[in-house]
């Protein structure tokens, strides 16, 4: 199909063994997406091709699945104004690209392996950025990735965090609410995959937070949590050669890395922008409405961590 990008060779065998993907019937699924978004008044979606591939992908081609994900991807977005509203590619979101807080990294594991993030909270300035302004970048890489990564549609990805160094600046603006959210949103509307989640360099302090932010992830989730102490027990799951040479890797340099997140970010300015004309209308919802807390469910009353 002309109006998509071929896969490599590696990434179609993984498409087709594992996500049931078949190349002579991706036109008629990609019809029966668009004929399906064209008679529900409440929903309005983007119809690009490259766009729903990425959906049929993570959901190994299940049309009632791929539905369901599409249908949670713009309710969630619309639930969540303080994330996903306004959205742009301002000065500010091009500061915290520059900070390398995070970073995805140009190589994936292997030719036909995830995609590899690492978040490194010792770049991040409390004092600068709120943690809404991180997760906000995170769900515009994320969103860039359906359109631009076949490695992470295909194969999925991993995100390795470091918190070494962790402030309590930093820990004083952790909102569990907002991590719950951003739990369901990976789970019931991000298309691309997480097969892993590793956290490395875990102070004592840190395992704590990180066990009450793993109870309030789905399940699913959870299975995926892995902690290390440091690098060295990292670099025996993943080799040290698919990580930057910040890490003793040779996956790129992280200035170089973020420069290049930088000018694709500006190419994306646009596709941002129209982004608000997209999203759900619960006024014309056929039957229930749906709301926060039929989403998310019940949430705690706590907001942020009390730091003495």
């Amino acid at each position: 199909m002309a109006e998509l990008r071929p896969l490599t060779a590696e990434l179609r065998n993984i498409a087709e063994t594992e996500l049931n993907e078949v190349t002579e019937r991706l036109p008629a699924d990609l019809d029966a997406l668009r004929e399906w978004l064209g008679k529900q008044p409440h929903l309005r979606a983007r119809q690009d091709a490259q766009f729903l591939v990425g959906f049929l992908r993570g959901c190994k081609f299940s049309l009632e699945k791929t539905k369901s994900k599409l249908e949670h991807f713009y309710t969630i977005k619309t639930l969540m104004p303080e994330l996903f509203a306004n959205r742009v590619v301002d000065a500010k979101t091009l500061a915290l690209c520059r900070t390398g807080t995070y970073v995805r990294l140009p190589n994936a594991w292997g030719p036909a392996g995830p995609r590899i993030v690492i978040t490194n909270y010792e770049k991040f300035d409390p004092k600068v950025f709120k943690l809404l302004d991180l997760f906000r970048y995170q769900t515009m890489l994320s969103e860039q990735s359906i359109w631009e990564d076949d490695h992470a549609n295909v194969s999925g990805y991993i995100e390795i965090i470091d918190m070494g160094k962790l402030s309590l600046s930093f820990v004083a603006q952790l909102d569990f609410n907002l991590i719950k959210r951003m739990g369901v949103f990976a789970e019931k509307a991000q298309p691309t995959r997480i097969k892993g989640i590793h956290f490395i360099n875990c102070p004592k302090e840190a395992v704590a937070l990180l066990n009450l932010a793993k109870g309030l992830m789905p399940s699913k989730l959870q299975q995926r949590f892995f902690v290390y102490k440091n690098l060295e027990q990292l670099s025996k799951v993943i080799p040290l050669e698919y990580l930057p040479e910040e890490y003793g890797g040779s996956n790129g340099r992280i200035s170089d890395i973020q420069a290049e997140a930088e000018r694709q970010l500006l190419d994306y300015s646009d596709y941002f922008k129209e982004d608000s004309q997209y999203g759900v209308n619960e006024q014309l919802r056929p039957g229930k409405q749906v709301n926060v807390e039929s989403i998310f469910g019940a949430e705690g009353s706590f907001r942020k961590l009390d730091i003495d």
